[in-house]
């Protein structure tokens, strides 16, 4: 079947991969342009572009796909349906209209929970048990569409977002062919979302990794798991901003009798680093980073800055 292929992270190369060794003819991957990135600024391609090249696949990179000369490219070539798979911009009805069978999307939860750019980071940010991976047909909302075809898995209690995106992508590219045989074969059931039941999943921003210690210690271990890489889950440590890399949930924790610990208290114990929650309960601190340093242990941190009962993270 003729394919036209619309992605950008890493998140999408596992599908891309699946659609070509499935023996669908992928006319071209549509990506975003190279971006300067590092100190230098340099160009560098996406990872979709990367995979393209790897298959002799051509590439189109249009800075705005909503563009006129942009809906007429993507109209000359004529695909019978479109993958689409964190590409990164707003598809146009024009665009939408232009495939008989549709433009078929990779959505990484079970919609309609968690429509959004970052399901993934909030399901485990949130403390979400379990959550999969939906095909949809898209349509002019966001993430709004027909669901197609599902797939459903436990979140491990210390599974981060990068490691659950693996898992995910590689899930994600196998429903994806599932669903365009279906297509093909005329035996897809679209199934119309239910809307009331409709949760969100925003554009992370920095603020969003700030830890309130007033918090339940979960609810904070959960953040720092599903936050990562970025914008991460970070606190103040006198005065300077320390990145919370990875914890475990300590529980109850018992310190000297005169010590009574208020949240964000952060102490040193002989079995380790530990920060306390608004419920009471402890974080473990396993690896932390201050501003301007690198990342290190938390015992070596605690060592080095040699923590009193005064000090609170806030």
């Amino acid at each position: 079947m003729d394919v036209v292929f619309l992605g950008t992270p890493e998140f999408a190369v596992p599908t891309l991969e699946k659609v070509i060794a499935a023996g669908h003819r992928v006319q071209e991957v549509i990506t975003q342009p190279d971006r300067p990135k590092g100190r230098r600024q340099e160009l560098h391609a996406s990872p979709v572009k990367m995979a393209a090249l790897r298959h002799g696949l051509p590439v189109y990179q249009p800075e705005r796909i909503r563009r006129p000369e942009c809906v007429e490219h993507l109209r000359a070539l004529a695909p019978r349906v479109m993958v689409i798979v964190g590409y990164g911009q707003i598809i146009p009805q024009s665009i939408i209209d232009i495939a008989p069978l549709g433009i078929i999307n990779v959505h990484a939860s079970l919609l309609p929970e968690l429509r959004g750019a970052a399901p993934i980071q909030w399901s485990v940010a949130r403390g979400f048990a379990r959550t999969g991976v939906t095909t949809m047909r898209i349509d002019a909302g966001l993430d709004t569409g027909d669901i197609l075809d599902t797939w459903e898995t436990a979140i491990g209690p210390e599974e981060t977002a990068p490691e659950l995106s693996i898992r995910l992508a590689e899930a994600g590219a196998t429903i994806l062919v599932q669903t365009l045989s279906h297509l093909e074969l005329g035996e897809a059931k679209p199934v119309p979302q239910d809307s009331a039941r409709a949760t969100f999943a925003p554009i992370l921003k920095k603020e969003d990794g700030r830890i309130d210690w007033h918090s339940p210690a979960q609810q904070i271990h959960d953040l720092i798991r599903g936050l990562q890489p970025w914008p991460g889950a970070h606190t103040s440590f006198r005065g300077q901003s320390l990145h919370i890399w990875r914890a475990r949930p300590a529980g109850h924790v018992t310190f000297s009798p005169d010590f009574i610990p208020a949240p964000g208290a952060v102490v040193q114990e002989q079995q380790g680093v530990f920060a306390i929650g608004g419920d009471g309960m402890a974080l473990e601190l396993l690896e932390v980073q201050l501003e301007g340093r690198k990342r290190m242990a938390a015992d070596v941190f605690a060592n080095g800055h040699r923590l009193t009962q005064q000090d609170v993270l806030t």
